[in-house]
């Protein structure tokens, strides 16, 4: 049983180098053209890889009429997160994206909570929320006082991203079904809308080697292996525990831009995810490594 629970740790922490390589594979995918074309290729493959998983997992592919309309509208904030996450990576730099938009989601999706009356906000979580504006600002540098800078495309761009994803997760979670399967539906139906309404389907076949590279990178190893893995470690280990992989990826994001794109390892963006992920942890509660025995 130890070794099936090391094994797992370990398969958490590659899932986490996934996501957190994504932001490189997107980096230097963007300079392949149309976004809506690199949407439909990545989530395409990703729904038909995720097909056996859940055939082997023996989950049931049944959805019902409100989570189909729930898979629905959320694969239409998946589209535009895409595409925020897309032009972010034009303009600006892979570190930069994986760490603020990684660490900002679970604080906006707590503020939006809040707003919509689902949360309550206690003196922690104010303190929290202040922390993570404190993290925030100081990736975006706001300290020099450079309006131009702070305000630049490649930041809007990552907050609009951060804003789309935490609209996202609370639109996802009205859904009645599996989280893996939903999953699935999701990835059908963003890369379906996308086909029906964005795609140029005569400009893909011309993509070279290092263009699919990075696509089965992104779509098997960030999208399909990293959330099976993930969802798997949630029903195996809790997720209490597993939530506290989910910090290493801001900082493998840093680190294999560093490595693979030559990107600057920018103390401003250091610390300022050191303190947004200590202002997550507080609102989320979340014991960092605490680990127990995996129900294996």
């Amino acid at each position: 049983m130890t070794a099936n629970k090391n094994l797992f740790y370990f398969l958490l922490f590659l899932s986490m180098v996934a996501w957190g390589g994504s932001w490189v594979n997107m980096k230097i995918l963007v300079d392949y053209g149309d976004p809506f074309n690199l949407i439909f290729i990545r989530f395409a493959i990703s729904a038909i890889a995720m097909i056996p998983i859940i055939y082997l997992l023996g989950h049931s592919f049944k959805i019902d009429f409100k989570s189909l309309v729930v898979s629905i509208l959320a694969g239409i904030c998946l589209i535009f997160f895409m595409f925020c996450f897309y032009y972010g990576e034009k303009y600006g730099t892979a570190s930069l994206g994986g760490a603020m938009v990684t660490t900002m989601i679970p604080i906006i999706t707590f503020v939006i909570l809040i707003f919509l009356r689902k949360r309550k906000a206690g003196a922690k979580d104010i303190f929290a929320l202040f922390l993570g504006a404190l993290g925030v600002g100081t990736m975006l540098n706001v300290w020099k006082f450079d309006m131009q800078s702070i305000l630049a495309v490649q930041n809007l761009y990552y907050i609009s991203a951060a804003f789309l994803w935490a609209i996202l997760t609370i639109i996802s979670a009205k859904s009645k079904i599996s989280p893996i399967v939903f999953t699935f539906y999701l990835y059908v139906m963003s890369s379906s809308i996308d086909a029906a309404l964005f795609v140029k389907f005569d400009e893909i076949g011309s993509f070279d080697k290092i263009f699919w590279i990075n696509m089965i990178l992104i779509s098997f190893g960030a999208t399909v292996f990293a959330n099976a893995i993930y969802f798997l470690g949630v029903e195996k280990l809790g997720a209490a525990e597993v939530s506290s992989f989910v910090f290493l990826v801001p900082f493998c994001a840093i680190l294999l831009s560093f490595i693979f794109l030559s990107e600057d390892i920018k103390v401003s963006i250091v610390v300022g995810t050191v303190l947004t992920l200590w202002a997550v942890k507080l609102l989320n509660n979340i014991k960092i490594f605490k680990f127990k025995s995996a129900r294996v």
